[in-house]
């Protein structure tokens, strides 16, 4: 008999999502109350005894993105991975209209961390997810244990003519911006939709990410489909204002998320891919000069979207680093 499931807006919960592949069995919706929001989450027991692993997804994303990670990585530890408030995807309720904002996100993080008394966990960020899991390991670094980055949007070299620009004219354009991107949505939502539809089908769209999107499982692209083809248009405005929040921090006040990249105290494994569209070398590499204790590993023939393309070989890599800290050459 299949699990029961819930829907809402055309987006399912499931008891257990091995009702739609057995690669996502005993993967349960779950959902808790923080500080007065309903917060939807997915989560896997573990295959062994160990830490927590916490996963914070692109952030006009959702949980689901990450379905063909947990499984994998349940086989190292209990795995959570909540729906950020105010995303385009997820069932995590947008308690006010700044709720999309990584800094905010960083926030609800620590009262939903607080709130399943998690401690020590191992904190995965992925793409936008990545500069959410830094000012989180940042602000509350006894709940991080070890933090994995995986092709993070983290600020990178700039040109000076590109500094002058953002410092003189990105403010005024991040604040008037969102509200008349917001109208124009209003209008063209469901046309943006979908082209992001027919991105998913085309491999011509694999320049905007990198890598090969055919290394996709079958069921998570369809599932990406589905989710897109059923979206609410209205819910976009979120993803202008979680788009505009990064931004801020990439080219205006990178100087808080610098802070931020220093303070991290936890080990930090960067993963990164060769062919990643969206994410720079020049990027990676200054990270790694910032700090060169963090450990970095690139996979060569691999895109933006890492964590789906090669999930098998980023758990790998995890349990690697992992077992080398512990027990050293």
């Amino acid at each position: 008999m299949a699990c029961p499931s819930r829907a809402e807006g055309g987006r399912m919960r499931h008891a257990d999502w091995g009702v739609l592949s057995p690669r996502w069995a005993g993967i349960r919706s779950e959902e808790i109350d923080v500080c007065g929001t309903s917060v939807h989450y997915l989560t896997a027991d573990a295959g062994c005894d160990g830490p927590t692993h916490l996963l914070i997804h692109p952030m006009a994303g959702s949980a689901s993105m990450c379905l063909d990670l947990i499984a994998p990585l349940s086989r190292l530890g209990p795995v959570i991975v909540p729906d950020l408030p105010g995303t385009f995807f997820g069932h995590t309720s947008s308690p006010h209209p700044r709720a999309a904002k990584a800094e905010v996100n960083a926030r609800f993080l620590r009262a939903f961390t607080a709130r399943l008394g998690l401690r020590d966990a191992i904190v995965h960020g992925w793409s936008m997810g990545g500069l959410v899991a830094v000012l989180f390991a940042a602000s509350v670094p006894d709940r991080v244990g070890r933090l994995v980055l995986a092709a993070p949007a983290l600020p990178g070299p700039l040109p000076s003519d590109e500094v002058l620009f953002w410092r003189t004219a990105g403010p005024m354009l991040l604040t008037a911006g969102p509200p008349l991107v917001r109208v124009v949505l209003r209008m063209t939502g469901r046309r943006l939709l979908e082209m992001k539809l027919r991105a998913y089908t085309d491999r011509r769209a694999e320049g905007l990410v990198g890598g090969d999107q055919a290394r996709l499982s079958p069921e998570m692209a369809a599932l990406l489909t589905e989710e897109l083809r059923s979206a609410d248009p209205r819910r976009l405005g979120g993803a202008v204002t979680a788009f505009a929040s990064v931004l801020s921090h990439l080219f205006v006040d990178r100087g808080h998320v610098y802070r931020a990249i220093a303070d991290v105290r936890a080990p930090v494994l960067l993963l990164w891919g060769g062919q990643d569209g969206v994410v720079t070398k020049s990027t990676i590499d200054d990270l790694a000069a910032r700090r060169p204790d963090w450990r970095l590993r690139v996979f060569d023939a691999v895109g933006h979207l890492l964590p789906l393309e090669m999930p098998h070989a980023y758990v790998t890599a995890v349990n690697q680093w992992l077992v080398e800290d512990v027990c050293p050459a």
